[in-house]
């Protein structure tokens, strides 16, 4: 940790694991998602399919406030308008007293997408379910995921999921890391191994080029070839990350949207 600061005060770039856009900023820049990219692709998509006023819900915690900030931030230049923000406390009780609020002003803000900003191992099963036996969500009121809802996979029979969208890496990509990595290690990579050689790809790239590493290399807007698919970094120390939509359809995640190959086209 003393190293890293010492790094990131020296002028020294650091990419550092982290997907918190606290840290990002000056020489630093975070690998990991986040929850403005996600919101972003996922509302300018929703909007491309004419579901473009979203109210958001989200949990009165520090997470919770976090990711109603991601989406209203992300929210410019999509296409879509966040009609509100409604908070719940993180827990089923505290869910269900919100759900009459959430649903009265869906209604009458005109809205037709509803961001859920829950995870599948806490408040998103009681919030899907609570909501969609109120009437809001399935085809009237579309449900948008901030979190992935097929880990686990189960996660992905909850009815109150059904038509919803989420968004995911490219999972072909995905892959091929994977199994590159049990070819050479013989077992499955660590969970943010990714991020380590996604870091080193970027740098590779750029001494493969002749250049230096710095900003304007770091942050080309062609950006790079990464483990989950294209991925550049931007001058704010965030990450745009290639991700795809999918639809949960039938108990299963259908992609809908690829992720894109390049940047400057959909999904971009």
């Amino acid at each position: 940790a003393a190293a890293g600061v010492a790094a990131a005060g020296s002028g020294i770039p650091v990419l550092s694991f982290s997907n918190n856009t606290a840290i990002a900023g000056g020489n630093v820049w975070v690998l990991g998602n986040t929850f403005e990219n996600t919101a972003r692709r996922l509302l300018q998509y929703a909007a491309g399919q004419g579901r473009n006023r979203v109210l958001v819900t989200h949990a009165t915690d520090q997470a919770g406030q976090v990711a109603r900030e991601a989406i209203q931030a992300a929210a410019r230049g999509t296409g879509a308008q966040i009609t509100g923000a409604v908070p719940y406390e993180l827990s089923q009780a505290g869910i269900a007293s919100a759900v009459p609020t959430i649903a009265e002003q869906a209604r009458s803000s005109g809205s037709n997408a509803v961001f859920l900003t829950g995870n599948t191992a806490g408040d998103l099963p009681v919030i899907s379910q609570l909501l969609s036996e109120t009437g809001i969500g399935g085809e009237d009121f579309r449900y948008l995921g901030l979190t992935r809802w097929d880990i686990p996979a189960d996660a992905l029979q909850l009815p109150g999921l059904q038509g919803g969208y989420f968004a995911l890496p490219d999972q072909g990509a995905i892959q091929q890391f994977r199994t590159r990595y049990s070819a050479r290690y013989g077992g499955a990579p660590h969970p943010i191994a990714n991020l380590a050689y996604d870091g080193m790809a970027a740098i590779g790239a750029i001494a493969a080029r002749g250049q230096t590493v710095g900003r304007n290399t770091l942050t080309s807007r062609a950006g790079f070839a990464g483990t989950g698919g294209v991925f550049r970094l931007r001058g704010d120390g965030t990450i745009d990350r290639a991700l795809a939509v999918a639809q949960v359809v039938n108990r299963s995640a259908q992609v809908v949207s690829p992720a894109p190959n390049s940047f400057g086209g959909a999904g971009f």
